[in-house]
């Protein structure tokens, strides 16, 4: 991955030496003429006073309470600060005194020199002033405190003015609210008598379970006196009536009288038994009276039958006498109809009480509802009242007196620009600059890979691994020249001998083999020493031609550089092995050499008076020249030399499909570099591709 990466940046250093220098010289730039800004720093504090709290009962509307939480809990009195501060009236109020006022046009251009910051977890607010010089800065800083408390002075009347006006309407409308609904509710209540309906439905209940229980009770006792006295008349034979006729007592008008009242006081007890315990002073008092009366009747009757008054001669006064049973009778006929009419007068009340209890329902729905009004409009009555206080109390509820905590001070250092900032964006800037660019760069030229190579089909694939030693053995066998023997033995040798082997199987009708690449390090004259070395060790007599006109690296590399246009002289690098060479020309002279038959002519010259097996001809990249394609019109084999990592896709597929072109028949292809951690190497002379993992396999 690295070796890639040194690659791929090695493909593109002046493209990203270039990118670089711009960035790093316009990070300069930046730093030498951006002008100097020093900046003074003040710092507000909003002080939090509780001597405004109120703590109204609003009834059944809750309560109010100023510092509640659940009122305005998403307002942040840092932040309403900090927009007031950066308004563009205040900001117009000190652009007004601001000493480089023609630099901002606009107020809302000069709030650019203004920074205002909350401080986390504080009441404070944190200024930034920035200025051309120190006093530029503090007297900006100065001139703005001095607008903000003019500012909040002016906010605050306009507050108090506005909320005074809106309270005192909203406050008379609840008051003839709160008067409305309390006379409806107390007119309601004088009409039925109702004041807590679910208490009075309770009393009313009690109040009949209790005057039905004295109801039973008085007719039971008006049933026993009743049983009494028809006893007492059976006995005596005499009617109630006829007893009292008998002794004379129905002409006297006091015991009449007693009787009567005897009667009343009977009903009278009846009615306070419905209300009150017998334990009541009052019900107490009706007892002793009752007793009274029943005494003066029996006083009245005891002397009926002691003979004080004439009438039935049977009357005696003994125990078993006929007056005491008269007596008994006519008591008893009395209970009897005192309770009769007290049980009636507790049967009409039980009714009357029924009859109200059934109108109670609707009653009672009118009066919660009338109580509900009262009860809403008292709460909006009280919370209106509360928030009046609340705003006399509080004046500065809504726009505090903020103070200052720190006064304007400016650092002798400028605070802009800061090189430090500019380098760390100039760094990053260059980073990811870069790498988009080698992206950019890449997608449109990226090197080949493995994964390209599957596309390509070829007789002969052969894969040299990389050798660091064979390189320097070839660079100084050039220092050398012919006098030595090319010494390639080693770990490159046995891929060299099966690709010879393997080309050698090839059945080709013309043995003249052009071998090139697409771009230049990609290996093609290595390639072609070492295939032409291999080939003379398998015994055939091979000829090379340095074909690449413009470098002439192989006839460098053997060093014998000669023009052979004009001499023609065959150079014996090794038995078995020559070298037609050249030397490096320009343009035109190139031109003159691959004129229509010449380079034909060339190489023929070159195989004259030898018996060659092999014509190997080293030419130039074939996207670099145009050579290389008229070369190929005239040697049709071509054996293509890749390196990956260093070849790059576009130019191997445009060189290929050049090739193609003019005719060119592209027998193997050998692909250099390859890195050897992986097993062994085959080549084979027919139908081989080049698969993902770089092996060889032979085609179904």
């Amino acid at each position: 991955m690295k070796k890639k990466v040194a690659v791929t940046v090695s493909r593109h250093w002046k493209a990203l030496l270039g990118f670089n220098l711009l960035v790093f010289l316009g990070a300069w730039g930046v730093i030498l003429t951006s002008p100097k800004v020093w900046t003074a720093s003040a710092q507000l504090i909003l002080p939090s006073s509780n001597g405004g709290d109120l703590d109204a009962d609003l009834g059944t509307l809750g309560s109010y309470r100023n510092n509640d939480p659940s009122f305005s809990t998403q307002v942040n009195p840092l932040k309403i600060q900090q927009e007031i501060l950066t308004s563009d009236a205040l900001l117009t109020q000190a652009w007004a005194s601001d000493p480089e006022r023609d630099q901002a046009t606009k107020p809302r251009n000069y709030g650019g020199f203004f920074e205002v910051t909350p401080v986390e977890q504080t009441s404070i607010l944190q200024l930034s002033v920035a200025g051309s010089s120190p006093e530029v800065a503090t007297q900006r800083t100065s001139a703005l405190l001095k607008a903000y408390q003019q500012r909040l002075d002016q906010l605050r009347s306009a507050n108090n003015d506005a909320r005074g006006k809106f309270s005192q309407k909203q406050l008379e409308e609840a008051r003839r609210n709160l008067a409305k609904t309390q006379s409806a509710l107390a007119q309601f209540k004088r009409s039925t008598g109702l004041v807590n309906s679910e208490e009075q439905t309770k009393g009313t209940l009690g109040t009949i379970n209790q005057l039905e229980a004295s109801q039973a009770e008085a007719a039971a006792q008006a049933r026993s006196s009743q049983e009494r006295a028809k006893t007492l008349s059976a006995r005596l034979r005499l009617s109630p009536d006829q007893a009292v006729q008998s002794v004379g007592l129905d002409q006297n008008e006091d015991y009449k009288y007693l009787r009567n009242q005897l009667a009343q006081v009977e009903a009278t007890l009846a009615k306070q038994r419905s209300t009150f315990t017998n334990n009541n002073p009052v019900v107490q008092r009706t007892l002793d009276e009752r007793a009274k009366l029943r005494q003066q009747i029996e006083r009245y009757v005891g002397q009926v039958s002691g003979g004080q008054v004439k009438g039935d001669p049977s009357i005696t006064s003994g125990a078993e006498g006929r007056g005491e049973l008269i007596q008994a009778l006519v008591l008893a006929e009395s209970e009897a109809r005192g309770q009769r009419q007290q049980a009636a007068q507790l049967q009409q009340k039980i009714q009357t009480l029924r009859n109200s209890l059934t109108a109670l329902p609707a009653q009672q729905a009118r009066l919660g509802e009338l109580q509900r009004q009262a009860e809403v409009a008292e709460g909006v009555y009280k919370g209106l009242v509360a928030q009046v206080q609340q705003s006399n109390i509080d004046a500065f509820g809504a726009y505090p007196n903020v103070q200052v905590l720190n006064a304007p001070s400016v650092d002798a250092k400028p605070s802009s620009p800061k090189r430090s900032l500019v380098a760390i964006n100039a760094t990053l800037a260059a980073i990811v600059g870069s790498i988009a660019l080698i992206l950019l760069l890449e997608s449109r030229n990226p090197l080949l890979t493995p994964k390209d190579l599957q596309s390509f089909k070829f007789s002969v694939v052969g894969r040299i691994p990389r050798d660091k030693q064979l390189s320097d053995r070839l660079n100084s066998q050039s220092d050398r020249g012919l006098s030595q023997d090319l010494d390639v033995s080693g770990a490159s040798e046995v891929p060299f001998q099966r690709l010879a082997s393997a080309i050698s199987l090839q059945p080709l009708r013309d043995r003249r083999i052009l071998i090139t690449s697409a771009v230049m390090g990609e290996g093609k004259t290595t390639v072609t020493l070492q295939l032409a070395e291999a080939l003379a060790d398998l015994g055939f007599r091979v000829l090379m031609v340095d074909a690449d006109f413009r470098k002439a690296d192989l006839s460098g590399r053997l060093g014998c550089m000669r023009d052979f246009a004009t001499d023609r002289q065959i150079v014996q690098v090794e038995p078995n092995l020559d070298l037609a060479p050249t030397q490096p020309k320009l343009g035109k002279k190139v031109v003159d050499i691959l004129k229509r038959g010449r380079f034909q002519q060339y190489l023929a010259a070159a195989e004259a008076n030898h018996d060659y097996d092999y014509v190997l001809i080293d030419s130039s990249p074939a996207s670099s020249t145009s050579e290389t394609a008229l070369i190929a019109a005239v040697v049709p084999n071509v054996l293509f030399t890749v390196y990956p990592g260093v070849s790059a896709r576009n130019a191997v597929n445009e060189s290929i499909e050049q090739l193609t072109q003019h005719n060119a028949t592209i027998i193997g292809l050998v692909i250099n570099g390859v890195e050897t951690q992986s097993s062994s190497y085959s080549y084979r002379s027919t139908g081989a591709v080049f698969d993902r993992d770089r092996s060889i396999r032979r085609e179904s």
